[in-house]
């Protein structure tokens, strides 16, 4: 699987989404975009952890940090 960006998973999602809103995809590739939505909004979850992961991490960091400056304990 090749690696894409949150902002290109993001805008294909909304094609095919704007695509089934308009009825724009014939019936004979509904099962395929429905498949490759599923698959973009995977990924994007998967970037939106990792994301919140990371700020959390770094978040924690500059806590540990503030209350070593302190001298406090937490």
């Amino acid at each position: 699987m090749n690696k894409i960006s949150y902002k290109e998973a993001m805008e294909k999602l909304e094609a095919i989404v704007s695509g089934l809103e308009s009825d724009e995809i014939p019936v004979d590739e509904l099962a395929a975009k429905v498949k490759e939505a599923s698959r973009l909004i995977r990924i994007c979850r998967s970037v939106l952890y990792q994301t919140e992961e990371e700020v959390n991490k770094v978040l924690k960091e500059m806590q540990e940090e503030r209350h070593r400056e302190d001298g406090t304990v937490f």
